[in-house]
């Protein structure tokens, strides 16, 4: 059993993250990479930026339009990953997939996120809550690349 398994606390804190989502609004700074990602099968278009200095995800901020999912999908994120460092990132990021691929997943590391663990109830809305997972995981990997 979840930490969060009353449905209304569950859409309380989906619907305050879609409509007062955390770090909204882009810095375009050098000291960011950036990804777009975005869902062809409905509106959801964001531009994620991450800031890392020492292993450590200082600064995620993110903008576009985007349905209640995937913004509050990326505001919990942002929340959850700011602080880490990129392997506990990783790690977060790997067992957020896997709850939302119906697989064995640490729901101990997900902390609010773990909100979308009855996502695959609406198989359509998987892609929405993956949207900011798969940004900051080809971020994670450029970041990898480029310190190899």
């Amino acid at each position: 059993m979840n930490i969060i398994s009353d449905p209304e606390l569950r859409r309380e804190i989906i619907l305050d993250n879609y409509q007062n989502p955390q770090n909204r609004g882009l810095i375009n700074d050098s000291h960011y990479i950036k990804e777009n990602t975005n869902n062809e099968s409905c509106i959801d278009n964001l531009d994620i930026e991450m800031k890392v200095e020492n292993d450590i995800i200082t600064d995620i901020r993110f903008d576009g339009e985007a349905c209640a999912i995937s913004t509050s999908a990326t505001s919990i994120m942002i929340k959850t990953l700011i602080g880490k460092t990129t392997t506990e990132a990783r790690k977060i990021l790997v067992n957020y997939d896997n709850m939302i691929s119906e697989k064995e997943y640490d729901e101990d590391v997900l902390g609010e996120l773990i909100v979308y663990d009855e996502i695959y109830k609406q198989p359509n809305r998987k892609t929405c809550a993956l949207l900011p997972r798969n940004a900051i995981v080809k971020m994670l990997n450029r970041l990898d690349e480029a310190s190899n």
